[in-house]
């Protein structure tokens, strides 16, 4: 058994329950194995989302999609496309499923601290009836991420309540916040002539970024 490095570890399923208390009905209930009109409706209003996968062994990404609203395209009632917009370029959730074709999601509405969760086989296509759905808001995609669902679901607020996401008055003053060029420039071992450099353009460099996802004109 994996003990992760920690102590005092369940080694087996069903001393979950010991721990926790058994689900409700209204719960065990609630997934779905296809996008009804009310999976349609939040990812039409969702901003972005969450993919989640793993690689053939065990690594695993959690990736962030985001885009104008309803960037991700239901395409009938068990399948999506989520367009791949302009990024790092490591690949590691297109990598990862294309070794292992599964993919989790977790679809956010600004505002709302509810989410949709979708679980299903995934694969990158290249389909130009697929990537030809995205040309209205963004510049066509070289490929996109489809989903065939097997699951999908609300999930409650507790968590977005908790961190206090959407109340501004929990937030931190920006003097409070970390620095992720900092924590780059700790990451790959920067002087902080180099880290001032990247600081000083990085909002010339986002915008740069950003301008080559929007439509061809």
């Amino acid at each position: 058994m994996n003990s992760a490095g920690f102590a005092d570890v369940l080694a087996e399923t069903r001393e979950l329950r010991d721990h926790y208390r058994a689900p409700g009905q209204l719960v065990q209930a609630k997934v779905i194995d296809h996008l009804d009109d009310a999976c349609r409706d939040f990812i039409a209003r969702s901003t972005f989302v969450l993919v989640g996968t793993s690689s053939a062994d065990g690594r695993h990404d959690v990736s962030p999609k985001g885009g104008p609203r309803g960037f991700v395209k239901v395409l009938d009632g068990h399948r999506l496309a989520i367009p791949d917009l302009n990024g790092n370029n490591l690949l590691d959730s297109l990598h990862n499923i294309i070794e292992t074709g599964e993919a989790g999601l977790l679809f956010v509405v600004p505002g709302l601290g509810e989410t949709l969760r979708v679980n299903g086989a995934a694969a990158i296509t290249t389909d130009s009836s697929v990537l030809d759905l995205f040309t209205d808001d963004l510049r066509r995609p070289v490929t996109a991420i489809g989903v065939s669902v097997r699951e999908a679901y609300i999930h409650c607020a507790k968590a977005f309540r908790r961190g206090g996401i959407w109340q501004p008055d929990t937030w931190p003053e920006e003097a409070e916040r970390p620095s992720p060029v900092k924590a780059l420039g700790a990451h790959v071992g920067l002087d902080d002539a180099a880290v001032a450099e990247i600081e000083a353009n990085l909002e010339q460099e986002y915008e740069a970024e950003l301008a080559y996802d929007r439509p061809e004109r």
